[in-house]
């Protein structure tokens, strides 16, 4: 596993969940947590959105943008957005372009069954398009205040 710390963020274009298609590059100017997850309404999943959707605000007043990244198609993510009432926007990721950039599809094990799946990893994009931190294997529990706090103590 490399590391993408230091390097432009990977610049690919995805469907968006408030009906446009957005690069990382359309946020220069903001910070950017870009964060993968395996898939809407799971568990773990729905858990670390939540968690983003709490903290939201407290984002914005850092001129940091959350954007959500899984292989879910729009429709899903509509359903996932409107269940939780997520304020901040999610991409498909359908063929896995941005996944594989950031090297998060992987080889998954789950009950005996090996297949490919998002590796849940978020990444710390500064208002230049340098990515400056990344965590993989994330845990959801308290992930969201640490990745607050880094931003707090490095970005601000």
């Amino acid at each position: 596993m490399s590391t993408l710390t230091g390097q432009i963020a990977p610049d690919i274009t995805l469907p968006a969940s408030n009906g446009q298609t957005i690069q990382l590059s359309d946020f220069r100017g903001k910070n950017v947590v870009l964060y993968f997850y395996p898939k809407d309404m799971t568990p773990g999943c729905t858990t670390e959105a939540c968690d983003f959707r709490d903290r939201h605000e407290d984002f914005s007043k850092l001129n940091t943008v959350i954007l959500g990244v899984s292989p879910d198609p729009i429709s899903r993510h509509e359903k996932f957005i409107e269940k939780h009432g997520l304020p901040f926007i999610l991409l498909s990721d359908e063929e896995q372009e941005l996944a594989k950039a950031f090297d998060v599809w992987k080889l998954k094990k789950n009950f005996g069954k090996e297949y490919m799946g998002i590796e849940r990893s978020t990444f710390i994009i500064d208002s230049e398009g340098k990515i400056v931190k990344e965590w993989r294997k994330v845990k959801v529990k308290d992930h969201t205040n640490e990745v607050y706090q880094f931003i707090q103590e490095n970005l601000v």
